[in-house]
């Protein structure tokens, strides 16, 4: 392979985009944790009270499945790094299009279950 004058620039992005993806995993996994917890407390809150919960629990399967999320995006943005890392060497680097297709759709379809649920608790505590 001959000498490239980018190669240290394109390892470096794909270094920064693997930073992103993990950034962002570790995001996701926080917010199910607070999603979980905080579900998890108000319940507790409510039994205290003497009152019983109107929802059916499924915040914290909610927050359990962001968590798994997130993981499953940080091992993909692993697997994207290593297989840029790669073809980067071997002068055969591919843009990410499947993958990138599938973590958007994932990632609207749990902000419309999110979105779903806010509202079915709303009119349940009506």
């Amino acid at each position: 392979m001959p000498d490239n004058p980018n190669r240290a620039r394109d390892h470096l992005a794909n270094e920064r985009t693997f930073l992103a993806w993990v950034r962002t995993g570790v995001a996701i996994v926080v917010f199910g944790f607070a999603i979980g917890r905080f579900a998890i407390a108000i319940r507790q809150l409510m039994q205290l009270q003497g009152r019983v919960p109107h929802t059916a629990g499924l915040s914290v399967w909610l927050g359990m499945l962001s968590i798994v999320a997130g993981v499953v995006l940080t091992m993909a943005g692993l697997v994207r790094y290593r297989r840029t890392r790669a073809q980067l060497e071997a002068g055969t680097f591919q843009p990410a299009g499947f993958l990138i297709d599938v973590v958007a759709i994932l990632t609207a379809l749990f902000g419309l279950a999110m979105a779903g649920y806010l509202v079915y608790t709303e009119q349940s505590l009506r």
